[in-house]
């Protein structure tokens, strides 16, 4: 029986990590496989139409739309999140929408949880210390329950209804921060399970560290009146 749940491939210019990872991603046990793509020009869209894999395309670029795009076309209970890159396992795919079946209302692959591997601990690269300060504040002003060691990683499984009736705003990285801090605010169930991050498999980043750190702030100061600092 098939999991009542879409699993959504977000890309844009991924054809060396879907080469690479294509047969490890489980996609025979879910209900609906989509993919969200960005405007791939590196063959991307070629490799998933040869495969039957239907494409959702963005009017508007950016992250944060790709989540709405896909759960707006989604018709299962729940839904799963992940980018082949390399950088997501694809065992954790399940495990991720095993959660959310357990229970949760949100399941996060953290990369910052006992038993994880983050790929990024060059110290000329201070991208993990940028993510853990987000984290740390996200929990200080927000969280009602159990510390969140990764409010940031988009590798993650929701009830699709209740993602939506969040009535997110952001349009481009920082979609996984304001639906974290969305998700404390409302006192969700929050699951994490520790991944092991891999190295991205060709193709750059699209998420820029300092940038990308001023666009979490800037959702951090957007969602503070909702903030425990007053209540």
């Amino acid at each position: 029986m098939k999991r009542d749940c879409t699993l959504v491939l977000l890309t844009l210019n991924e054809i060396d990590g879907l080469r690479l990872l294509w047969d490890e991603i489980p996609l025979s046990k879910f209900n609906t496989v989509v993919a969200v793509d960005g405007g791939s020009t590196d063959g991307t869209r070629e490799f998933l139409t040869q495969r039957g894999v239907p494409i959702l395309d963005q009017s508007i670029p950016g992250r944060g739309v790709a989540f709405r795009v896909a759960a707006e076309a989604s018709r299962d209970e729940r839904i799963v999140y992940y980018s082949p890159d390399g950088n997501e396992d694809p065992a954790d795919i399940e495990r991720l929408d095993d959660l959310i079946v357990a229970g949760n209302d949100l399941a996060i692959a953290s990369r910052f949880a006992l038993g994880s591997v983050n790929e990024e601990t060059d110290v000329l690269r201070p991208r993990a210390r940028v993510n853990q300060s987000l984290t740390w504040l996200a929990n200080k002003l927000f969280n009602h329950g159990p510390f969140v060691t990764d409010t940031i990683n988009g590798f993650r499984a929701m009830r699709r209804r209740a993602f939506l009736d969040m009535d997110t705003s952001v349009k481009r990285f920082p979609i996984e921060y304001q639906i974290s801090i969305r998700a404390m605010r409302r006192r969700w169930r929050i699951a994490e399970l520790p991944t092991i991050e891999g190295q991205r498999a060709g193709g750059e980043s699209k998420a820029i560290s300092w940038p990308v750190g001023k666009d979490h702030l800037k959702v951090l100061l957007t969602e503070l009146p909702g903030s425990r600092l007053f209540v």
